[in-house]
């Protein structure tokens, strides 16, 4: 795993490569703000290596952020059932990286295409861009959803239909600003609230109760 997804080097490259002919046309002064963004640049796209144990009765974040939300709710996408829905808000300094909640295979994928309204509004989850995948195991269905910010301009996806995804595993990023839904079941016990500060791959979000 790369410390920086590969998203993120044409970001870094223009913007060093920008400082360097800054710097070279009018000096330090000039080069100064082009070399701090490519550092941030590094900084928003960062990968850091995660390694929660696996456990087949927990459910973890499927994303960095803050709990804006839990709620119970009727899922007519994936589940057709009652569900619990978990929004997290990712700012954008936060890790943007995608994990899976739990091991399971992908039989369900939507892409919408939509506008960029700011991630934290409530209509957020309906006008923006967004993408959604539903994730299977022999006990467990759930539906995560990637939805893009008002600086979000493209959703980037690592899977497809019948890929099988472990526990923790990467599957995808939302370019700055950004929320993730995780829509589970309503036998899962939800571990957080309103307010919560989650990392994706090791807060246990919630629990399975058999």
């Amino acid at each position: 795993m790369h410390p920086i997804v590969k998203e993120g080097y044409p970001f870094i490259f223009y913007a060093a490569g920008t400082a360097l002919a800054a710097f070279y046309l009018g000096g330090l002064p000039a080069a100064i703000p082009f070399a701090v963004l490519a550092l941030y640049f590094s900084y928003f796209f960062r990968n850091p290596k995660r390694n929660a144990p696996k456990d087949g009765n927990i459910l973890y974040a499927p994303a960095d952020g803050t709990v804006m939300g839990v709620e119970d709710i009727f899922d007519n996408e994936y589940l057709d059932a009652p569900a619990k829905k978990v929004t997290i808000f990712l700012s954008v300094l936060n890790v943007h990286v995608n994990r899976s909640p739990m091991d399971g295979e992908i039989n369900y994928r939507r892409y919408t295409c939509g506008h960029y309204a700011p991630a934290y509004k409530d209509s957020a989850p309906f006008e923006n861009e967004r993408h959604a995948i539903g994730i299977e195991n022999d006990g467990m269905r759930i539906l995560v959803i990637q939805i893009a910010g008002i600086l979000a301009r493209r959703i980037v996806s690592w899977v497809d239909i019948g890929q099988k995804l472990t526990q923790g595993q990467c599957y995808g990023m939302i370019k700055f600003g950004s929320c993730t839904e995780l829509i589970v079941p309503q036998n899962v016990t939800i571990n957080v609230r309103k307010g919560d500060k989650v990392t994706g791959g090791v807060t246990v979000i919630g629990k399975i109760e058999k």
